[in-house]
């Protein structure tokens, strides 16, 4: 549920006008971005650089939330991107624009995500919709050079 929706829109517009291809080679403030092999190991990676990257900012309320959270992007990430041609590169991105966190995904694929209604009882299928309740909001944006960002917005009570 969106509690500022002009503060989120703001945040959102930002970073497309600053493109998420930018944001994910740039070096900036407050921005942080780690390129993740195509393997099962890189969900414990992506949640270790979430938490750490929160600490640093003074957010470690944030931690646990966005770790479950990149845990299923970084998983849904690494299950598409084996049908993508070319690249097999992951990368996270998790960039404070206060009062947000936003935390993104790239992959190679360009398989548009569609939440599934949630079936409590098989083991996968469940993912956006983690996604959607631990987040403010979440979407994707295509990428230029291919591919997509997916993303999820978290809102910092400071």
């Amino acid at each position: 549920m969106v509690e500022d929706p002009l503060a989120t829109a703001d945040c959102l517009q930002i970073t497309r006008e600053v493109g998420f291809e930018t944001l994910l080679t740039a070096r900036k403030p407050y921005t942080t971005s780690c390129p993740l092999p195509f393997q099962a190991d890189s969900v414990k990676t992506a949640r270790d650089v979430t938490r750490s990257t929160l600490r640093g900012w003074g957010l470690p309320e944030l931690g646990d939330d966005a770790a479950l959270v990149v845990s299923e992007l970084v998983t849904n990430a690494v299950r598409y991107a084996m049908y993508a041609r070319g690249r097999r590169e992951i990368q996270l991105l998790l960039m404070r624009v206060s009062p947000h966190v936003l935390l993104a995904v790239a992959d190679p694929s360009d398989e548009v995500p569609r939440p599934k209604e949630p079936d409590f009882i098989s083991e996968n299928g469940r993912g956006l919709y983690i996604v959607e309740t631990y987040s403010q909001c979440w979407g994707w944006d295509a990428l230029d050079r291919g591919g997509k960002a997916v993303w999820a917005l978290f809102r910092t009570d400071s």
